[in-house]
């Protein structure tokens, strides 16, 4: 039989943050700060061809995520300031990949919708990184998804968290 360590007063079993040991956490931040540059730069490659950033695939993709989502809402999403997105909306509608509309109840309101060409641009920046998803799901096996889903569910911050789980997004558009 092994021999098993019980928590005691003097040893008391770690709970929360404190039983993950930093070596872990750092290699943990390794990950992410390696999975993010190889992630995005599938991506990186074709918004330099056009003259694009990353900050333009973001608003592409949650637009195209979301149509009729408000540049409000965006806004949160994002967290860019005003003046940030306000250039890259309107990179976006003068390249024809976002159309504007006013809002039904308020007419001060933006909604943005992706054109046929922001479709097909947002569709192949998405299949560039689907590519890379799927073969590192693929690889790891299932269970590692279901793992992988709840460590960036534990990473976000309460309210995308929200707009993630709770689809808060569909009930605004739906009620446009």
């Amino acid at each position: 039989m092994a021999d098993v360590t019980l928590p005691t007063a003097e040893s008391p079993r770690k709970t929360g943050i404190d039983s993950v040991p930093d070596p872990d956490i750092r290699l943990a931040q390794d990950l992410l700060f390696f999975a993010y540059r190889d992630f995005t730069n599938a991506a990186d490659v074709i918004l330099e061809e056009l003259g694009l950033g990353r900050a333009h695939h973001r608003a592409m993709h949650f637009i195209g995520r979301h149509p009729g989502i408000t540049v409000s809402e965006l806004l949160s999403i994002l967290r860019i300031t005003k003046q940030s997105l306000a250039r890259v909306l309107s990179d976006l509608v003068d390249r024809g990949y976002v159309a504007q509309t006013q809002g039904l109840d308020d007419r001060r309101q933006r909604l943005l919708r992706l054109t046929g060409a922001g479709e097909a641009l947002e569709r192949r920046l998405f299949e560039r990184q689907r590519a890379r998803l799927a073969e590192a799901f693929h690889a790891a096996g299932p269970e590692a998804l279901t793992g992988f889903r709840h460590v960036m569910h534990g990473i976000m911050d309460e309210s995308a968290r929200a707009w993630v789980d709770l689809g808060l997004w569909k009930a605004k558009v739906k009620s446009r």
